[in-house]
């Protein structure tokens, strides 16, 4: 544990929990004592600092940019954000000096420094210590992710990081804590939040066309299952140790975020407790098995014992409604979130393809009523940015609104959509799913991230009331 971490946690007064170990030495005796930690860990309280919802923080009239591991996502993030007026690239870091070469090569307007930090494990810090940069953006593999989002606030940074933004419920407390102390945000970057349909159901339950919501699912099924053993895909196949070492819902907010919002969870409503349940492991271990026959390097992943190829989720909320969740990564299935809405009034779905809307059980709307009821309802942040969007890419042009409606609430001094409560509670079912997978499907309680003041936060605008002015760069290769 570095220096920085322990300094951390004695301010905070998480020291006594400790933090989980990475190592992949881990016996069956220390599992198990990761279980019990997960469970202690879930029932801790807290008493707040300041409310981070709603926080409008001090305007940035340029966004002075340092991004943090560019080997996939974090590269196509410097592509976009170098489109986006007010935003200069200070700094590209990743371990690997070909792959922070190659995303300032994505840089496509004039303007950015973009230094190359690389070749060291820890050259993220020094970039995060400049005093000219104002936010740093993190892509790195998930046990990292905390760890730097932490550390680069303690430096007085706004933080956006990749999904999961943490591993443990250790860590989701850590995060809360730091940027209600030092009034940073720290934005989890789930782009499936900003996809269209999920925007229009979003509008749509809040102008209550479903009714009371009884019930939503979401899901993040896709068939990754070659890639994992791919060190051109991962670094260090980081992901394939991931689904070695646990066993749950590892990656639960590409289905959970944009239900999340349209269920107002943290503002107006909490998840309370969950269960999870996990099937046996049909593929993983035995490609494994089959690799290690002829490379030795896959040796080492057959001490663990595999995820589950299905996992599914369940939720309880405080104001009776319910979740389910679903993870797959690992059997030929066509890809799915799911995205389904269930009201007293309506219904949505949007997998299988395309997607539907009813208001009865007899049958879905026809193309016309959907299109009228879209054109009505689609909210200003989609209508307004949605096809330079699809212009610029990443999986159809949620990823560029993500970040122009960040860039945009940074530059105009304008509350995120997705703050650190956000990025605690959804990325908390991962370990939440291992500890009831691991005790018979056992329910768990949700911590209450908010400390108490979902019941007050309000929800984010969508229609861009305020701001909305940033404007998107041309090219000029």
């Amino acid at each position: 544990m570095s220096t920085d971490r322990r300094s951390f946690l004695k301010l905070s007064g998480l020291a006594g929990l400790g933090i989980l170990s990475n190592k992949v030495s881990a016996s069956p005796l220390e599992e198990q004592s990761n279980y019990h930690q997960i469970l202690r860990e879930s029932q801790q309280s807290y008493k707040p600092i300041f409310n981070m919802s709603g926080y409008a923080a001090p305007a940035l009239s340029t966004v002075r940019t340092g991004f943090v591991g560019v080997g996939n996502r974090g590269s196509a993030a410097v592509y976009r954000l170098s489109m986006i007026e007010g935003v200069s690239i200070k700094g590209i870091c990743d371990i690997r000096d070909e792959k922070a070469q190659a995303a300032k090569k994505r840089i496509v307007t004039s303007g950015h420094e973009a230094k190359i930090y690389s070749g060291k494990a820890e050259s993220w810090k020094e970039m995060c210590r400049r005093d000219d940069i104002d936010f740093v953006y993190i892509a790195t593999n998930w046990a990292l992710h905390a760890e730097m989002a932490i550390y680069a606030m303690e430096q007085g940074k706004h933080v956006a990081v990749e999904i999961p933004a943490a591993v443990t419920i250790e860590e989701c407390w850590q995060l809360v804590i730091t940027s209600e102390r030092t009034k940073k945000h720290c934005v989890i970057l789930e782009n499936c939040c900003y996809d269209f349909f999920e925007m229009l159901t979003l509008n749509l339950a809040r102008q209550g066309f479903f009714g009371d919501i009884v019930h939503c699912e979401g899901a993040y099924i896709h068939d990754i299952l070659e890639s994992l053993f791919k060190d051109e895909a991962r670094f260090e196949k980081w992901r394939l140790m991931e689904n070695a070492k646990r066993n749950g819902n590892l990656y639960p907010t590409h289905g959970l975020g944009p239900i999340a919002q349209v269920l107002k969870i943290n503002r107006g409503n909490k998840m309370e407790f969950m269960t999870s349940m996990a099937s046996n492991d049909f593929s993983l271990r035995p490609k494994t098995e089959e690799l290690a026959k002829t490379n030795k390097e896959f040796e080492k992943y057959l001490k663990y014992p595999f995820r589950g190829n299905m996992n599914t989720s369940t939720i309880k909320n405080n104001d009776g409604s319910t979740i389910m969740l679903q993870h797959d990564v690992s059997t030929p299935r066509p890809y799915s979130r799911i995205h389904l809405i269930s009201g007293t009034k309506a219904f949505a779905q949007k997998y299988p393809l395309p997607a539907k809307l009813a208001i009865g059980h007899e049958k879905f709307m026809d193309d016309d009523e959907f299109k009228k009821i879209e054109a009505e309802n689609t909210p200003k942040i989609i209508s307004q940015i949605g096809e330079m969007a699809k212009e610029v890419g990443g999986h159809g042009g949620m990823d560029f609104i993500m970040d122009w409606r960040l860039i945009d609430c940074l530059r105009n001094g304008l509350p995120v959509d997705m703050d650190v409560y956000d990025a605690a509670s959804w990325s908390s079912i991962a370990p939440l799913s291992e500890w009831s997978v691991a005790n018979g499907s056992k329910p768990i309680a949700i911590p209450d991230f908010t400390m108490g003041r979902w019941k007050a936060n309000k929800v984010h605008n969508i229609h861009l009331e305020t701001g909305g002015n940033t404007k998107v760069l041309k090219s000029n290769k």
